[in-house]
C-alpha cells in the first residue's frame, strides 16, 4: 500500500469535490442560517448571544454532516457510474488504495469547509459582542473528529449499495449515534435483564456521537476536561478504522461491471 498514492487520489478527490455545486450551496445556505442566528439570539434579552452560539454550533453540526454524507457518496458513486474507476484501477493502484484515497480527500473537504463556517461563526460572534475562547475551538475540534466517523459511515454505505439508499443509511446512522447514551440509559433503568443487554450491544455497535458535542460547555463557558477532547479522538481513530476495513473488504469483492 502507497501513501503517495493514497495522497494522490486524495487531492483528485478535493479537487473534484470543490467543483461540486452541492458544496457551495450547502456552504451558501451554512451562511445565511449563522448570520441569522443574529436575529435568533434577539429573542431573549438575557440569553442572546448564548442562543446564537448554541444555534450557529447545530447549523455547523448539521451541514457539515450533510456535506459529508452527499458529497461523499455522490463522489464515490461518480466515479463507478463515469466508468472512470476502471481508467484509474488499470494503473498500479488497489481498490484499498483508490478507498482510502477517497475517504482522506473526502474527509479534507469537510474540514476545508468546517474551517471557513468556524472563520464566519467567529466573526459574527465577535462583531455581536459574544465572548469567544477555548471552549469553543474545542467544540469546532471534536465536530472535525466527529466527521472522520460519519465520512467512514458514507464510505462503508456507498462501496457496496447505491447513492440513495446510502444516503438513506449513513443518515439514519447518524441520528440514531447522536441517540445511543439516551437509549443505553432508557435500557439500564429497565427491570428486563434482555432490555439491558439490547441497549448495551446497541451502545457497542452504533457510534456514539454525542461524545463530540460539547456545545453547551462552550457556550457557558463551562470547563472541558482534557480527557472529554482527546478520548473521543482514540475512539474515532478506532471506529472509523474498523469501518473502513469493512468497507475495503467489500469494496475488494464488487462487482463494478
Amino acid at each position: 500500500m502507497s501513501p503517495i498514492r493514497i495522497a494522490t487520489i486524495a487531492h483528485n478527490t478535493i479537487r473534484e469535490a470543490i467543483r461540486h455545486k452541492l458544496l457551495y450551496a450547502v456552504l451558501v445556505v451554512s451562511v445565511l442560517m449563522i448570520f441569522a442566528s443574529v436575529l435568533i439570539s434577539t429573542l431573549s434579552y438575557v440569553e442572546g448571544t448564548r442562543i446564537m452560539q448554541d444555534f450557529g454550533f447545530a447549523v455547523i453540526r448539521l451541514f457539515s454532516a450533510a456535506t459529508a454524507i452527499f458529497i461523499g457518496i455522490n463522489l464515490l458513486h461518480s466515479e463507478v457510474d463515469r466508468r472512470t474507476i476502471y481508467t484509474i484501477l488499470s494503473k498500479p493502484i488497489s481498490r484499498v488504495e483508490f478507498l482510502l484515497g477517497k475517504y482522506a480527500g473526502l474527509v479534507l473537504t469537510t474540514w476545508i469547509m468546517l474551517a471557513a463556517l468556524a472563520a464566519i461563526f467567529l466573526g459574527v460572534s465577535l462583531l455581536a459582542g459574544a465572548p469567544v475562547h477555548a471552549g469553543h475551538a474545542a467544540a469546532m475540534w471534536l465536530i472535525a473528529v466527529e466527521l472522520t466517523i460519519v465520512v467512514a459511515v458514507a464510505t462503508l454505505f456507498s462501496s457496496f449499495t447505491t447513492p440513495m439508499l446510502a444516503a438513506l443509511f449513513t443518515s439514519g446512522l447518524y441520528v440514531a449515534g447522536h441517540l445511543t447514551q439516551n437509549l443505553y440509559h432508557l435500557s439500564m433503568a429497565a427491570d428486563d435483564p434482555g432490555v439491558q443487554r439490547v441497549g448495551v450491544w446497541i451502545y457497542r455497535v452504533l457510534p456514539d456521537l454525542e461524545l463530540y458535542n460539547v456545545t453547551v460547555q462552550a457556550v457557558h463557558g463551562l470547563a472541558i476536561p482534557a480527557v472529554e477532547i482527546w478520548a473521543p479522538v482514540a475512539y474515532a481513530a478506532c471506529y472509523s478504522a474498523l469501518l473502513l476495513l469493512a468497507a475495503s473488504a467489500l469494496f475488494a469483492r464488487r462487482d463494478l461491471r
